[in-house]
């Protein structure tokens, strides 16, 4: 749900990174990061360490690409969610008040199995939150493309792309698909609230 801050005349949104354990939501989040190194218009880099492999980092940005609504200009807060189970109750906790969603799956065939359980938990976790998986701006990434256990594009997409979302291979390390997820994720939130829904 977009947040209005009339001081700075800006309109923020939530992008929440989503999926299995080591699957490179970390990594993406990193990528955009770096690849936005030079813009003033974005906060640092912040991890939640939980003393475990797995922690929630968050930052924001001001993309000057997407444009402006209503005379606001459009700040995202990107942020990653712990990948293992046992951090459920972290999980539904960053989802609140979100406005767009980036499933990162592990193209690793002996991972699709946990790719499948993340899935069907942001589907649980979201409808515990009242969102409609159907109605929030998803976008779906197939990363570590480049490793040669990977599950073909198609076996991917009949796991895990039930809702037709914008899909898109990766290789987060060396940040292939990762602003192109992101760009589209983004546009499809502007499109979003454009028509009516701020």
């Amino acid at each position: 749900m977009a947040l209005i801050n009339q001081e700075t005349k800006e309109l923020h949104c939530k992008i929440v990174y989503y999926g299995p354990a080591l699957g490179g939501k970390t990594t993406n989040i990193r990528q955009v990061f770096k690849s936005t190194h030079d813009d003033q218009e974005k906060s640092d880099l912040i991890e939640f360490d939980m003393g475990t492999p797995e922690r929630t980092r968050f930052f924001d940005f001001l993309p000057l690409n997407v444009g402006e609504i209503r005379g606001l200009k459009v700040r995202f807060h990107l942020y990653t969610v712990p990948g293992q189970v046992i951090y459920d109750a972290s999980r539904r906790l960053i989802l609140k008040n979100l406005d767009g969603i980036i499933f990162v799956a592990d193209s690793q065939i002996d991972r699709m199995d946990e790719n499948i359980l993340s899935l069907q938990n942001l589907e649980k976790n979201l409808d515990l939150a009242g969102y409609n998986i159907r109605k929030i701006p998803l976008v779906v990434q197939y990363n570590k493309r480049d490793l040669p256990n990977s599950a073909s594009i198609a076996e991917l997409r009949a796991a895990l792309n039930k809702y037709n979302s914008p899909d898109f291979e990766a290789e987060a390390e060396k940040g292939v698909g990762v602003m192109q997820s992101l760009n589209t994720l983004a546009k499809t939130i502007v499109a979003t609230l454009k028509s009516g829904n701020v």
